[in-house]
């Protein structure tokens, strides 16, 4: 029976600011290069004041939400479970979510006295995003906020593994696991980030436990998590918790493990400006590719391009003219059922 949805996200709910920094300017403020931080709304607001640089338009963000917002701009049918509050920022958040044609449960928002989330995100002249979160309201996301009708319908389910950084949404992440699991629905999750892996293996650890079947990572988080020195001996080990394993390698493209066959992805050579969102967007790509009835291979190839695409411009997801660009390009290369 066909699902109505091909992805059921949970993930934070992020409003995203994008500044270009140089590195002397996060040196100068203490900040961390190169993974995420959390911070507390006072710090993300005093290095949004103190950065000197180029700010771009801010966008609804989060890592999950980057995804199904990918899958949606490609033709997939995506529903996401996140938590805004009754402020300008989470009018701003739904209202961007709902033109992406991603169906979600903020609906009409709660009165509630939180704050949105947020997320300043710093590129560097290499391309490189840092990452300053204040997760607000994001971390009181519950099991109440999970629509279990539109969860059954779906046929992933796919966790942010930055949820493990609050209880109640680890909690709640554990939750539509269980529930997936228990409606023939498959499950796939994220890393997301080294430092995630650093503060909260235990966490991912319970979200892994009884196995995925889709496990996405990049090497540094691949190799953090398992404790080795090669990705290759990170993948026999992941393989261990997921039936399925998908690692990025930044410019050296990926490698994809589908159960039985080691995948070698190509890199599309570009010329790289930003790379916030550049995961999210590989795999929302790929999941969209592995729900429409393309092969493994053929999935990595999209998810490769789409992120190529991805990291020439400024901003955690495409433009609508390189949106047109890509569908066009994938309905010529592509026979999709």
């Amino acid at each position: 029976m066909t699902k109505k949805y091909d992805l059921y996200a949970l993930g934070n709910a992020l409003v995203d600011v994008e500044i270009e920094v140089n590195e002397t300017e996060l040196e100068r403020l203490g900040v961390e290069k190169g993974v995420m931080t959390l911070v507390d709304e006072e710090r993300h607001d005093y290095l949004l004041s103190h950065l000197n640089g180029n700010i771009h338009q801010r966008a609804s963000g989060g890592s999950a939400a980057n995804s199904v917002i990918a899958l949606a701009q490609l033709g997939g049918k995506a529903f996401h479970s996140c938590k805004v509050a009754k402020d300008e920022a989470g009018v701003f958040y739904s209202d961007d979510l709902n033109s992406a044609g991603v169906a979600n449960t903020l609906g009409q928002l709660e009165d509630n006295h939180g704050t949105t989330g947020k997320c300043l995100v710093m590129i560097t002249p290499d391309a490189d995003r840092t990452m300053n979160t204040f997760l607000g309201i994001s971390s009181e996301l519950k099991e109440q906020d999970i629509n279990y009708d539109a969860l059954a319908q779906s046929e992933y389910l796919y966790i942010e593994g930055y949820l493990v950084s609050s209880p109640e949404a680890h909690m709640a992440a554990i939750k539509a696991r269980n529930f997936a699991r228990e409606n023939n629905v498959k499950v796939a999750t994220t890393l997301s980030d080294p430092n995630m892996v650093r503060f909260f293996k235990p966490e991912i650890e319970q979200i892994l436990d009884g196995g995925v079947d889709l496990l996405f990572c990049n090497d540094d988080e691949a190799l953090e998590y398992t404790g080795v020195d090669q990705v290759e001996d990170a993948l026999k080990i992941l393989k261990q918790q997921a039936k399925q394993v998908v690692i990025t390698l930044g410019k050296q493209g990926a490698l994809g493990f589908d159960g039985e066959t080691l995948h070698t992805i190509e890199p599309f050579n570009v010329k790289a400006v930003d790379t916030n969102g550049a995961g999210d967007m590989f795999a929302g790509a790929f999941m969209f590719a592995i729900t429409n009835g393309l092969s493994w291979a053929d999935a990595g190839k999209l998810a490769s391009y789409a992120s190529a695409h991805l990291v020439t411009q400024f901003g955690p997801r495409l433009k609508p003219e390189a949106v047109k660009e890509l569908v066009a390009n994938v309905n010529q290369e592509f026979s999709l059922s």
